[in-house]
């Protein structure tokens, strides 16, 4: 796209999302502020043109009254300019805010285009993405600055060519077309080498993407306790140290390249041309060719005109870096609409004959699955076969790098199979509508989100969809058994669960268990029908994995549920078992079934088990009666 490749082209393009109005309203001041200084210049020029002869007649001469006109109009030029500047402020101001807000909405419908998430782990998108956030994140250096920063060339380069018309009246001809081209190159010394300077950040990107994570590390609250329980302060900074270099060493040594050294010549060679012409008009004005107002008025149209190629660090690092951005958000789109490419080639019209609200009825039935992460030859589902009955709870084992979470992205159609299908009661969920498909399932992720907001804005998420319904909430709270936890807070389930906000309380992680389920039974409750639990308790003990798979298929009974876990002895009371290995189907059937075979599970089971007992054992407890791998369960499950 344009905006990719030409970053200016791009910022014209977002002007009318300003309106009408304030373009108007900019262009104009912008004009006025570029034949104010002229009218100053010219003013000042002929006040020191007429003191000589109102000296000479004094006051109440005409002289002299023409000289207090004169000095009256270039401090009226001079107020007026001060004046505009706060209007000029405050117009730029709303163009930034609709330009920005504009390109804001465009990053998030952006990132939420494609039915998959690949292009949110794939590293290109993410170091452009981090391009185009950092400038809004900062608020700084943004694309509604960049168009502001293009508009206000209106004032800069109008003034320029006036300073010059005039130098070329009051002086030599040949000098106002001189001191432009000099003005001309010095501008191009300094925004061309600040455009050269800008482009060297995307080099350093992905060590950039580091020391900003680096930075939370080191300053936020994520992983304050592990940073002084493990005494890893000291390394955090010298990593962080070690990134910043890498980031800003390459930057430095660049900008000394191609912006400093080449900003001197291009200086030196300003200097010159302008001292030229200043010693020519010297000259006539010492011989008498010129007078005393045309020699003020070339001395200061000369120094006015060279000024206007300077640096402006505001105008000009600010459109420089938002026009980046801009060149970023271009290229975002283009990787993301690759993605979404490649997704409406193999897609097919969502079918509009089936009731996806009462789908599945009878079966869930994985066909053939196969799939392999974009970029890599790893095939990580090969062949996989599943029939999963509605309404009933299935348990998938298997050690870890299985497949399994790689399973429920394909259920949840975060990605699309590169074999096979998932068939619900027969019908292909890539056939379907992917929002509708997902109101049906309700996933507690190994890493479920612990959203900052409050408890009852935690579990209505399970299902923003459904108008909010407050009883449900509490349902949902109560049945999960964290509705007590808030009971007798002031604020109840308005309570925000994060310390950094007022009134707001910190969770342990068995309790923010609890909220992620109450999430998923207030998903229940507005229609899903299938809920996954993926691993949230890998990091309990055995333990209380129990007793939570336990509550969950209780909570969950006559809802298609599917438990996903590496631990075997935890989802032994699941209606059905699934053992996966290399991204396949390798044992299935209830727990009794499974250990009265010899295979995996009953292997992985036992052993597991016996862990656990060299557990208790190491406490002092005596196992010498427990030889039955069930029975140490269900001493699991009694001291608990």
């Amino acid at each position: 796209m344009d905006s990719a490749g030409r970053p200016r082209v791009g910022i014209l393009r977002l002007l009318p999302v300003a309106g009408r109005g304030i373009i108007a309203g900019i262009v104009a001041a912008n004009l006025v502020a570029g034949a104010l200084p002229v009218a100053f210049v010219v003013a000042t020029s002929v006040v020191i043109g007429r003191v000589p002869a109102a000296v000479a007649g004094g006051l109440g001469s005409t002289a002299w009254d023409s000289l207090v006109l004169a000095f009256v109009l270039a401090a009226l030029a001079f107020l007026a300019s001060q004046a505009l500047a706060p209007a000029l402020v405050a117009l730029n101001a709303a163009l930034r805010r609709r330009v920005d807000g504009h390109l804001r909405d465009q990053v998030l419908e952006l990132t939420a285009t494609t039915t998959s998430i690949a292009p949110l782990e794939d590293a290109t998108v993410l170091d452009e993405l981090a391009e185009t956030a950092r400038q809004f994140d900062s608020d700084w250096h943004t694309p509604g600055q960049a168009a502001g920063g293009m508009l206000a060339l209106v004032a800069r380069y109008s003034s320029l060519v006036a300073f010059c018309t005039l130098l070329s009246v009051a002086s030599s001809w040949w000098a106002g077309p001189v001191i432009l081209a000099a003005t001309m190159l010095f501008r191009y010394g300094n925004r061309g080498g600040l455009r050269k300077y800008s482009r060297v950040w995307r080099a350093v990107m992905p060590a950039s993407r580091s020391y900003d994570y680096l930075r939370e590390l080191a300053m936020g609250d994520v992983a304050a306790k592990e940073t002084r329980v493990f005494g890893i302060n000291d390394w955090l900074a010298s990593r962080y140290t070690d990134t910043h270099w890498k980031v800003f060493g390459p930057v430095a040594a660049t900008r000394r390249r191609i912006y400093f050294y080449p900003y001197l010549g291009y200086t030196a060679v300003g200097t010159l041309v302008a001292a030229a012409v200043v010693i020519d008009t010297a000259r006539a004005a010492a011989a008498g060719a010129i007078s005393l107002t045309a020699l003020a008025l070339a001395l200061q149209a000369t120094t006015a005109a060279i000024a206007l190629g300077g640096y402006y660090p505001e105008a000009d690092t600010g459109s420089q870096f938002g026009m980046r951005a801009v060149e970023a958000l271009g290229k975002l789109r283009e990787r993301i609409e690759e993605y979404a490419d490649a997704e409406r080639a193999s897609a097919r019209p969502a079918r509009t004959d089936v009731d996806v609200t009462a789908l599945p009825s009878s079966t869930l039935h994985l066909k053939d699955l196969s799939f392999r992460y974009p970029g890599t030859e790893h095939v990580v589902l090969d062949g996989l076969e599943l029939e999963i009955p509605a309404g009933r709870s299935t348990a998938v084992v298997g050690v870890n790098g299985a497949g399994k979470t790689t399973l429920v992205k394909l259920l949840t159609r975060l990605y699309e199979p590169t074999g096979g299908a998932v068939l619900a009661d027969g019908v292909n969920v890539a056939d379907l509508d992917a929002t509708d498909w997902r109101r049906q399932v309700s996933v507690i992720f190994q890493d479920f989100v612990r959203f900052e907001l409050s408890a009852a804005d935690n579990i209505a998420l399970g299902a923003v969809h459904a108008p909010r319904d407050e009883a449900a909430i509490w349902d949902a709270a109560r049945r999960a058994g964290i509705a007590e936890v808030f009971e007798d807070l002031p604020a109840g389930l308005d309570t925000p669960l994060a310390r950094a906000y007022a009134g707001g309380i910190d969770l342990s992680g068995g309790q923010w268990q609890r909220v992620a389920i109450a999430r998923s039974l207030y998903a229940v409750a507005h229609g899903a029908r299938i809920l996954v639990l993926d691993e949230p308790t890998s990091a309990l003990d055995v333990r209380a994995e129990v007793a939570f798979f336990d509550r969950f298929v209780e909570l969950t009974r006559g809802v298609t549920s599917l438990l996903i876990s590496h631990r075997f002895s935890s989802v032994r009371r699941a209606d059905h078992i699934v053992v996966i290995e290399s991204g396949k189907v390798v044992e299935q059937g209830s727990h009794a079934e499974l250990m009265a075979t010899p295979g995996h599970y009953a292997r992985l089971f036992t052993l597991q088990a016996e862990r656990f007992a060299q557990g208790l054992d190491a406490e002092g407890d005596t196992l010498a009666e427990f030889e039955d791998p069930d029975a140490l369960v269900e001493l699991a499950e009694v001291t608990e």
